[in-house]
């Protein structure tokens, strides 16, 4: 089992000292990735499901973030959780995150993607909400042209994005293709994460039949791609104050990484509850 610690600007703040502070402290404890989420713009009446968002929620880049934290740690894997995919063009995306890989030497790992639960985000972002799945997998499919392409350019032509020779340089470290993770709770997300990701992190609010249905849904849509459905990561969100033995359950659901974040936020307060997580699970 893998171990991240997620960090919601909204509710810890953006200030850098305490950011690099608790990162670092991540690191030391033995966490292997650091998260952060996304929402691009926010608005009056803004509602998922039961939770609301305040529009004055303040909700700073992931990526700019993700950027800062490489910069004060060395081992710390990236992760996104989730970056909305539908409303960044891919062409820009992929030219950002390769170059955060490049400075992190091969850090951008972790990757999630989903596609966004607001109308209004979609509207402002000029997306067309009802096709920001279809836009989300063309989107995936740019990304790892460009990241692989050649000085001959690639070309694509889809129903949102078409490039004609493009190159898109410099390459991720060492050249590879990043990682994608799919993220979201329901069945079109496994789905996507089976035919198209490199692992699957689904949402919280899903009882234990709904998880065991779209993990087999996953496994399903990667045999029937063609694809190993054993190498594809399950992660799950965790509570901070979990015990081992509540852990080696996950781990016998097929979980291979747990993200939890602290419930202070205070540095001192965020401090010891990574520590004590990380002793009670042998991190380190």
């Amino acid at each position: 089992m893998k171990f991240g610690l997620a960090y919601n600007t909204a509710y810890y703040g953006a200030d850098p000292d305490l950011m690099a502070a608790v990162a670092r402290h991540a690191e030391e404890c033995g966490f292997q990735s650091f998260y952060l989420p996304e929402h691009i713009v926010l608005y009056p009446g803004a509602k998922a499901g039961p939770m609301s968002f305040p529009p004055d929620l303040a909700v700073a880049d992931p990526l700019e973030c993700l950027a800062y934290v490489a910069a004060v740690t060395s081992e710390l894997l990236l992760g996104t959780a989730v970056l909305l995919l539908p409303y960044h063009h891919p062409v820009v995306l992929a030219k950002r995150l390769a170059t955060i890989d490049l400075l992190s030497r091969g850090r951008m790992s972790l990757l999630t993607v989903g596609l966004g639960t607001l109308p209004g985000e979609a509207a402002a972002a000029g997306v067309d909400f009802g096709t920001r799945g279809r836009r989300a997998d063309e989107a995936i499919e740019v990304l790892r042209l460009l990241w692989g392409g050649e000085a001959a350019g690639v070309s694509f032509g889809g129903e949102f994005f078409s490039l004609t020779g493009a190159c898109s340089f410099p390459k991720p470290h060492d050249g590879r293709i990043l990682p994608i993770h799919v993220g979201g709770s329901s069945l079109a997300a496994a789905r996507r994460a089976g035919r198209r990701g490199d692992g699957y992190f689904p949402g919280g609010r899903l009882t234990l039949e709904q998880r065991d249905e779209q993990i087999a849904v996953m496994r399903a849509e990667a045999a029937a791609a063609g694809r190993d459905p054993a190498a594809l990561e399950y992660t799950r969100w965790g509570q901070i104050d979990m015990t081992a033995d509540e852990v080696q359950a996950r781990a016998r659901q097929g979980v291979t990484r747990l993200v939890v974040s602290p419930g202070s936020t205070e540095l001192a307060g965020m401090q010891s509850e990574i520590s004590s997580f990380a002793r009670r699970l042998g991190l380190g």
